[in-house]
């Protein structure tokens, strides 16, 4: 796992553990991190690798050791990181973006044979066009992501989301009804719908057109001067 720290060190320490496949030089994440350093937040991320076959060490348990070296004010997460920042003991406000809290289409039938197949290869195909993360998503970004998913991962991430802790009071998530790449419905199923902010776009928001606007409500949840935040 990588850490990068980008702004002002005197400012308010955020932590960002990333998705799956994202990159802090990508463009679109870039461009999420400066809306935030411009927002008065010296941001931390984490770049998580892409096959783990054991959560806690491989995911959990490095996030949680930079976080006690590196206490930050507040926890921003985007889709896996989603899954690591809920497992995370941290009494901060948070925003999930798109979290990976459960399998889109679920874990049944043919795919639930997938899963246990017993292998760490990258075999099964996972949804990375730009229809799915987000109109605006970059050649680069589509070219250096993942193209396939290992059903060992697949099992380490379903067992962490059977897992899930209750939401915590201080949280907000943002998501698009019509995610092709995590489970809308798991989000619905753990999230009051008070604390819930629908978008239109892809899985990414940053990738998504109209996301200015979104970045502004992302930030306001973050300061709590969202008036519909806990």
């Amino acid at each position: 796992m990588q850490f990068d720290a980008f702004g002002d060190p005197d400012d308010t320490p955020l932590l960002f553990p990333l998705g799956w496949g994202n990159r802090p030089d990508h463009e679109n994440v870039a461009w999420l991190v400066d809306r935030l350093v411009d927002a008065g937040y010296h941001v931390h991320t984490a770049t998580i690798p892409t096959t783990v076959t054991d959560f806690e060490r491989a995911y959990l348990r490095p996030v949680a050791r930079y976080a006690d070296a590196n206490p930050p004010a507040a926890l921003l997460s985007h889709s896996t990181g989603g899954l690591i920042a809920a497992h995370l003991d941290r009494a901060v406000p948070r925003v999930y973006l798109s979290p990976w809290w459960g399998i889109a289409g679920g874990t049944g039938g043919l795919r639930g044979l997938l899963l246990r197949l017993p292998t760490a290869r990258s075999v099964l195909p996972v949804p990375t066009d730009g229809d799915a993360i987000g109109d605006l998503a970059t050649d680069r970004q589509l070219r250096e992501g993942p193209d396939g998913i290992a059903p060992a991962f697949l099992r380490t991430v379903h067992e962490a989301q059977k897992r899930l802790p209750p939401l915590r009071e201080d949280s907000v998530v943002f998501c698009t009804l019509t995610d092709q790449v995590v489970s809308v419905r798991a989000i619905g199923e753990r999230t009051p719908a008070s604390r819930v902010r629908v978008y239109d776009g892809g899985h990414e928001f940053f990738s998504s057109s109209g996301r200015g606007a979104v970045a502004d409500r992302v930030i306001d949840a973050l300061s709590r001067s969202d008036p519909g935040a806990v």
